[in-house]
C-alpha cells in the first residue's frame, strides 16, 4: 500500500515563529526537529497499519528542510523548488491514500498560527467552488483528479474546519490551539506524536479497506483568487485559464482539476513578478 505524504511547517506543535521556519532563522534548527518527528511519527504509524511504501513531499518554503538519512521507513523524499505540482509533486494514482502534516490555515479566515495561501504578499483569499480554503483546500484539487482519499490531516483546529469539507472521512490531529496568528497552545511534541502515530495507523488501516473518500469537489471546478493589488489581477489573467474578473480577483474555472491546480501554481509563479520579485 502507498502513502504519499505532504508536509508543511506551521502547523506543527511548537512553531509559531518565522525564525522557526527559515533558514538562517534562530529557531530553525529547532522547527526541523520538530516537523522530522511529526513526520517520522506518521511514518511509522502508517507502516504499523499496513503500509508498504512512504513517499514524503518536502512542501515547505524551498523544500528540501530535512535530512533525507533521518526519515523513518526507508521513505522516498521529494524536495526541491519550481516543480509542476509545488506542494502535490509525485502525487498519482498509485496511491492509496494521501496524509497532510504539518499544515495550516488559509490567510483569510480564523486566527491560525503563521496563516497565509500558498503566498501572503499575493494572495489574500482563496475560494473552491465558493467555499474558503487554504492550501490543503487548493491541494485537495490534485488528490481529487488522481481519486486518491486525504486520510489524515494534522494541524491546528482552524486546519482541520478548512479541510474537513475535502477530507470527510480523514482521521485528524490537532496539535495545537491558535490564539493569533503568532501565538497557541501546543501540545507537547512527543504527545502530538504519539497522537499523529497512532492517527496515521488508522488512516492507513481505513485505507486498505477502502473506507476512506476521494475530496468531493464538483466540476466545473471554479476557483477564485483574491490578490493584493490589480497588478497582480492582471499579470494572472495571462495564465492559460485565468480571467480576471474583477479589479483585485482572478478566476480559474475548469472540468479539469488538475488543470486548474497547474493554473493556480502558473497564476502563483507569475504573479511575484507583479510584486517587485
Amino acid at each position: 500500500m502507498r502513502v504519499y505524504l505532504s508536509f508543511d511547517f506551521e502547523g506543527v506543535a511548537g512553531i509559531v515563529d518565522w525564525s522557526q521556519c527559515r533558514p538562517g532563522g534562530e529557531g530553525y534548527e529547532i522547527g526541523c526537529r520538530l516537523v522530522l518527528g511529526e513526520v517520522n511519527a506518521a511514518i511509522e504509524g502508517a507502516c504499523a497499519g499496513g503500509a508498504t511504501e512512504m513517499v514524503v513531499k518536502d512542501a515547505h518554503g524551498a523544500m528540501h528542510n530535512l535530512d533525507p538519512a533521518a526519515l523513518a521507513g526507508r521513505a522516498t523524499y521529494v524536495s526541491g523548488r519550481h516543480k509542476p505540482l509545488y506542494m502535490m509533486e509525485g502525487l498519482d494514482e498509485s496511491f492509496d491514500v494521501v496524509f497532510f502534516i504539518g499544515y495550516h490555515g488559509s490567510i483569510s479566515g480564523r486566527s491560525s498560527t503563521l496563516s497565509h495561501t500558498y503566498n501572503p504578499e499575493v494572495f489574500s483569499e482563496a475560494r473552491v467552488n465558493g467555499q474558503l480554503v487554504g492550501e490543503s483546500g487548493i491541494n485537495a484539487l490534485v488528490a481529487a483528479h488522481f481519486g486518491v482519499p486525504i486520510g489524515l490531516v494534522t494541524g491546528d483546529a482552524v486546519t482541520q474546519q478548512e479541510t474537513a469539507p475535502f477530507a470527510p472521512s480523514a482521521v485528524q490531529v490537532v496539535t495545537k490551539e491558535s490564539a493569533t496568528r503568532f501565538a497557541a497552545a501546543n501540545l507537547h511534541p512527543e504527545d502530538a506524536r504519539e497522537l499523529i502515530h497512532d492517527a496515521a495507523r488508522a488512516a492507513a488501516e481505513r485505507a486498505r479497506a477502502e473506507e476512506l473518500e476521494v475530496p468531493p469537489i464538483a466540476t466545473p471546478v471554479r476557483l477564485d483568487l483574491m490578490v493584493q493589488t490589480a497588478d497582480m489581477a492582471e499579470v494572472g489573467s495571462w495564465v492559460k485559464g485565468a480571467e480576471r474578473i474583477d479589479t483585485r480577483v482572478i478566476r480559474i474555472e475548469t472540468n479539469d482539476l488538475l488543470a486548474a491546480f497547474r493554473s493556480f501554481v502558473a497564476v502563483n509563479y507569475l504573479t511575484r513578478q507583479a510584486g517587485g520579485r
